[in-house]
């Protein structure tokens, strides 16, 4: 890429707007600017693309949401006329240009004969995957860039079953769009002139109701839920994100009557300006929730990120005070209630599984082996939980009842296919108000759970590393530890596996390698090290530019797993920070 020829075409080109002229004309002689704008294109990443609005071709904006809605476009109508007529259905949520970008999308699918649905308000990502199997759409498309800062925004893709697009799509998408070199030759399409004529057609708000029906359908006991709910105090923050529209509402219909929002949070607004960043994995993103709480005595706090698929959560603890649970803690409860609720009323199904991801707590695989459910390992991301959904239930002769990755992601039935945060705060509050009326916390029930099925320990750590030369410096330490072929460490794992060249690797105690084999997970640029009581992972985000470490232990008692997890975490980043200086 002749990076100032392009720069000059997107400056000086009457085909891009004046505004976005102006911007790159007011970066001229900024070499450094002008090449972080345009040296590559934004990397289509698990299932779509995202990055920091601006003007460039490393920026998200119309033009480049255009160049990809045309490669999606000609995607569908490779596979036919069904496709064609089956449409797509657009989502948006509340950050900034997200609406602008759904109707270029629109336009553009309009425009290819597509026909297309949208929606007419700010939604969960979640509701946008129940929206392409209750309109059996050929694929759908969410404007959003999940939990990222304030500048960012996304593309997210998803496929006939709801779920995230398949690698196999992602790839020819992809192709597609490499194949569009020039932002010029990109045709564009009037979303008033479809609009009028009925190409693009809004989404029927009775799909609201549907959606909520089937989210009902996983509170196994619902007197019991509303007499328990109306007992407890809740408060739930949206931080300022699309849920503010739809985890009021199906909490109160539910049964919590005291159910308190942040007002400051409630109103959507792609600037957030009560937060640093909109996730609810942080815990400053609380701060003004957990003085709501602490006026109102509460016993729990919920907050959703602004495209509503992750859920967050503070407790009350046995002493009063409030304190955060983690994405894996989160998970393990909800499956305990899970099991304990059908167990307890008899609807358990038949071959049920439960799956999870590669970087998550171990602690779902023993609770699965001691309730005879199957366990199910996968890659980081939720459209592999949606491929197994479709593999062994849709497909198969097993049932599905639950999926979850440490990242705060939840999903309860196969009604959608991504993440839910409306389901994840719903079962959060039943989970609550149940143990609630035995007398216990939320972090007591955890305890209960640590002493039956034993006490593990997870940290994780993100090294951020910006711009071309962070892609660079990931890539080094990547294929450094990749070369130790497993002692990183300098003791060799039980088990080493390499997803990227699906190699497995047995080591004996003395670090010999006894056996090999095949992963059967999907190539992925991923590496995993078992040690037995501790173990683990590390792989590039396909997000943001950071490469993330997983880490785990396995002890007698909390502290010792903890203490597991630490001794392990210190050894692999002193190992990784000289390469890092180098």
């Amino acid at each position: 890429m002749d990076i100032g020829a392009v720069y000059t075409q997107w400056a000086t080109n009457r085909y891009f707007d004046e505004e976005t002229r102006k911007e790159l004309t007011e970066i001229s002689g900024n070499n450094s600017e002008i090449r972080d704008r345009f040296y590559k294109e934004l990397d289509f990443g698990t299932a779509g693309i995202r990055g920091v609005l601006g003007a460039g071709t490393n920026r998200m904006n119309k033009y480049v949401v255009r160049r990809l809605s045309t490669a999606v476009a000609a995607h569908i109508l490779s596979k036919g006329s069904k496709a064609k007529k089956d449409g797509i259905v657009i989502g948006w949520d509340s950050r900034n240009c997200s609406e602008e970008f759904a109707k270029e999308a629109a336009a553009v699918f309009a425009g290819n004969g597509i026909k297309v649905y949208l929606h007419t308000d700010i939604i969960p990502v979640p509701v946008l995957s129940f929206s392409v199997r209750q309109l059996r759409c050929a694929a759908g498309v969410m404007i959003t860039a999940s939990h990222n800062p304030k500048e960012y925004n996304g593309y997210k893709l998803y496929g006939p079953d709801g779920a995230q697009l398949s690698p196999e799509d992602s790839k020819q998408i992809s192709r597609i769009m490499l194949s569009i070199t020039d932002y010029t030759k990109v045709p564009s399409f009037s979303f008033d002139f479809f609009k009028t004529g009925n190409n693009i057609k809004y989404v029927d708000s009775g799909l609201r109701s549907a959606y909520f029906k089937e989210l009902r359908k996983f509170i196994a006991d619902k007197e019991a839920f509303k007499k328990n709910a109306s007992k407890i105090t809740v408060v739930y923050t949206p931080l300022h994100g699309a849920g503010a529209k739809w985890i009021p509402e199906i909490l109160k219909d539910s049964g919590v009557a005291n159910l308190i929002t942040v007002k400051e949070q409630m109103a959507p607004d792609g600037n957030f300006p009560t937060l640093n960043l909109p996730n609810p994995e942080d815990p400053a993103a609380f701060t003004m929730a957990l003085e709501y709480a602490k006026n109102a005595d509460a016993d729990i706090v919920l907050a959703s990120d602004p495209d509503s698929d992750r859920t967050g959560v503070y407790a009350k603890a046995p002493d009063g005070t409030y304190a955060m649970l983690n994405g894996n803690q989160i998970g393990v409860i909800l499956l305990e209630r899970i099991i304990e609720s059908r167990n307890a009323r008899k609807i358990m199904p038949v071959n049920p599984f439960v799956v999870s991801t590669v970087v998550s707590t171990r602690l779902t695989k023993a609770m699965c082996r001691a309730n005879n459910i199957e366990y199910i390992d996968v890659l980081t991301g939720f459209k592999f939980i949606g491929e197994k959904i479709m593999e062994l239930d849709e497909h198969g002769d097993k049932n599905f009842i639950f999926g979850f990755e440490e990242s705060y992601g939840y999903l309860p039935g196969t009604y959608a296919r991504d993440k839910d945060a409306v389901a994840g705060c719903l079962m959060l509050t039943e989970a609550a108000a149940y143990y609630a009326s035995e007398g216990k916390t939320l972090f007591e029930a955890l305890d209960d759970i640590y002493r039956k099925y034993g006490y593990h320990n997870e940290m994780q750590v993100s090294v951020n590393l910006k711009g071309e030369s962070g892609l660079r410096m990931i890539e080094k330490i990547m294929e450094t530890v990749r070369a130790s072929r497993g002692n990183i460490t300098g003791t060799a794992p039980s088990t080493y596996t390499d997803v990227k060249t699906s190699e497995v690797l047995h080591f004996d105690k003395d670090g010999k390698i006894v056996s090999k084999e095949k992963t059967t997970l999907p190539v992925s640029d991923v590496l995993m090290f078992d040690y037995g009581d501790s173990w683990f992972c590390m792989r590039p985000s396909g997000t943001e530019p950071k490469l993330k470490i997983y880490f785990g232990g396995i002890g007698d008692d909390l502290d010792s797993a903890h203490d597991k997890t630490v001794k392990l975490k210190e050894n692999v980043i002193g190992k990784i920070m000289p390469i890092i200086k180098s």
